[in-house]
């Protein structure tokens, strides 16, 4: 029988911050098992061999280490995935942060429902990468399989949180619309070029009023 605070632990967890828990406490699992690799009591920390059963104290102590090994993985995807994906098309938008007071519940619904999976994909890439490579080398020579599983998924994890990423951007500027003071060069230039021909056009058609008038 689960302990009563072990038990209300997991029921704030799954009902009030389950994106914080996808976000950081699952990838920090993942780097938790790699560390095990260079650390006989790491592995001793998640396998727990007593036959008591896993304490509180344990629980909790193995919480907060997936926490921080979490954030550090986070620090990592923010250093080298949120720039690759930047760089290769994935627009950071320009969002009015006036509106986010007074949308501030709706932003924090696109939040959990696109940004945590996005750094739960993120961070689990980076966390499954130092794993794997942890563990590697116990593996033998060339074990090809299980090199190309691992290509596979980080493939699928790269592909889906950056689809995450593109889904937050979208909605989040839907929701916050964009600064009227901020014009992008392009937009100014489209402006100009509207307003040349609306002017032209007025010209023309004042011109072509004068010829009607004398006729």
């Amino acid at each position: 029988m689960a302990h009563p605070l072990e038990s209300e632990v997991m029921k704030d967890l799954s009902g009030k911050n389950f994106g914080l828990l996808i976000a950081y406490i699952l990838p920090g699992a993942i780097v938790l098992i790699g560390l095990g690799a260079f650390s006989p009591s790491v592995q001793a920390w998640l396998i727990n061999p007593s036959s008591a059963g896993p304490s509180v104290g344990g629980f909790l102590f193995v919480t907060l280490s997936s926490v921080a090994a979490g954030m550090t993985a986070s620090a990592v995807r923010w250093t080298f995935i949120d720039k690759l994906h930047h760089f290769t098309g994935v627009t950071t938008p320009a969002w009015d942060d006036s509106k986010l007071q007074e949308r501030l519940e709706a932003f924090e619904a696109i939040v959990e429902a696109h940004y945590r999976y996005y750094q739960f994909h993120s961070n689990s890439l980076v966390a499954m990468l130092f794993s794997y490579a942890a563990w590697r080398p116990s593996l033998g020579s060339w074990p090809r399989w299980s090199d190309l599983s691992a290509l596979i998924l980080s493939a699928i994890f790269f592909a889906v949180s950056r689809d995450n990423l593109r889904r937050y951007y979208g909605r989040a500027a839907v929701l916050l619309g964009t600064p009227h003071k901020e014009f992008s060069h392009e937009q100014r230039s489209r402006s100009s070029r509207v307003g040349s021909v609306t002017r032209n056009a007025q010209s023309i058609a004042e011109a072509a009023g004068d010829e009607e008038g004398d006729g």
